[in-house]
């Protein structure tokens, strides 16, 4: 049992980690490191609404689009005071766990999972925080 609990501890700091390197990657605008979080065939998804014809649809962005969002550099424009990075790990269950990552402008809702014993980003789902 205390074997059991030790792991599931680790496992939770290591995806802690990988979430931690995804967004700090946003924030320094280093590719290499975000996508060492991220499975190759990671999406992550928005949905909007189309302003010419009104009608709502899901922007994805691969892994690779993901990359090039870091290597833009816009990240580098938070000022490192407003570089929110606020994980709430929402549930683990074997080889798989839900994280809710709040930042500075967006809120990502994550999936990871367990491949060869590394646990990486597959899925995630966001969505820009209102401007007041």
């Amino acid at each position: 049992m205390e074997q059991n609990r030790m792991t599931a501890e680790s496992d939770l700091e290591i995806i802690k980690k990988k979430v931690l390197g995804y967004i700090e990657a946003w924030y320094a605008g280093e590719p290499e490191r975000g996508e060492k979080s991220l499975h190759p065939d990671l999406v992550k998804r928005i949905a909007r609404m189309d302003s010419e014809t009104g009608k709502p649809f899901l922007e994805m962005m691969s892994a690779s689009k993901l990359a090039d969002r870091w290597r833009s550099g816009d990240g580098k424009k938070t000022p490192k005071e407003l570089q929110l990075k606020d994980i709430t790990v929402l549930d683990v269950h074997g080889n798989m766990a839900s994280i809710k990552l709040e930042t500075a402008s967006w809120v990502d809702y994550m999936h990871l999972a367990k491949f060869n014993g590394e646990w990486v980003i597959v899925n995630i789902l966001w969505e820009v925080k209102p401007v007041y």
